[in-house]
């Protein structure tokens, strides 16, 4: 049997991976900020080569990509013969989109033999299931709320855009882009209120139509919980099955504190 690989990004998940993988070959790239203890092998994105031949050296046969992790900047100048092999379907989808780039990732790892799994199929649980996870129950107006920002999910998925919407009394207040969840709720708590018709609304978390699981898998965590509060939200409502949730304690107990309901529905 071979052994797993964790390449890491930023924030928490990459940590709970090695908790329940304690074995597992923990990889890190140069430049690339994480909260990853050693033992770890650092990486860098131009030299591709010296990656794929040093998880075949440790055994590695699947790897779990896990963690925020920005576009790098890359420097043409270093790349090995892998990557100057692998540029040129890389600068294609990095003109197509972030769905475009994940979607090469998988498939240049599957050409080098790798298994690619997602961090849900490696720490079970890891998602919101169906149903009321913490909080009072959301009304039929938040309910119908949640429905419009998915509408707007799904109209949006083929452009690539986001996957978070803010929705109150019908408005949509915000939609995720590049900046990210937490800077789409700080924009909404920076809306007039006389433009949102005062506080309240829904935040929903939805991974875009068709998008691969396995990778950059939509998450929400304490710091999402908090933010929406400090937006003037009522709550949050994720994809049931579809959305990671980071830290399972520390997020019912920003959820208990900020009297936020989080609820999971199938979307």
């Amino acid at each position: 049997m071979g052994r797993l690989a964790i390449l890491s990004g930023g924030g928490g998940l990459p940590v709970m991976i090695v908790a329940a993988h304690p074995d597992a070959v923990r990889v890190v790239f140069h430049g690339v900020a994480h909260a990853m203890q050693a033992p770890l092998a650092e990486h860098r994105f131009e030299k591709m080569g010296a990656l794929f031949e040093a998880l075949k050296a440790e055994g590695v046969t699947e790897v779990v990509l896990a963690g925020a992790m920005a576009r790098p900047p890359l420097d043409p100048s270093q790349f090995d013969q892998t990557m100057m092999q692998l540029a040129p379907r890389l600068m294609a989808a990095l003109q197509a989109g972030d769905d475009a780039i994940l979607r090469l990732i998988i498939a240049i790892f599957e050409e080098q033999g790798f298994k690619v799994l997602g961090a849900h199929e490696v720490l079970p649980g890891l998602t919101v299931e169906e149903g009321l996870f913490a909080g009072p129950e959301p009304s039929e107006a938040l309910l119908q709320d949640a429905s419009k920002a998915m509408d707007i999910l799904l109209a949006l998925s083929p452009l690539d855009v986001g996957q978070g919407a803010v929705v109150a009394g019908g408005l949509c207040l915000g939609i995720e882009t590049l900046q990210g969840t937490d800077a789409l709720l700080r924009f909404v708590g920076d809306t007039p209120e006389h433009l949102r018709r005062g506080k309240g609304g829904v935040l929903v978390k939805a991974p875009k139509r068709g998008q691969d699981l396995r990778v950059d898998m939509p998450a929400v965590g304490p710091e999402t919980i908090r933010n929406a509060a400090r937006a003037g939200l009522d709550g949050i409502v994720v994809s049931a099955g579809k959305v990671v949730l980071i830290d399972r304690d520390a997020t019912r107990a920003a959820l208990e504190e900020s009297g936020l309901f989080l609820f999971a529905r199938v979307l």
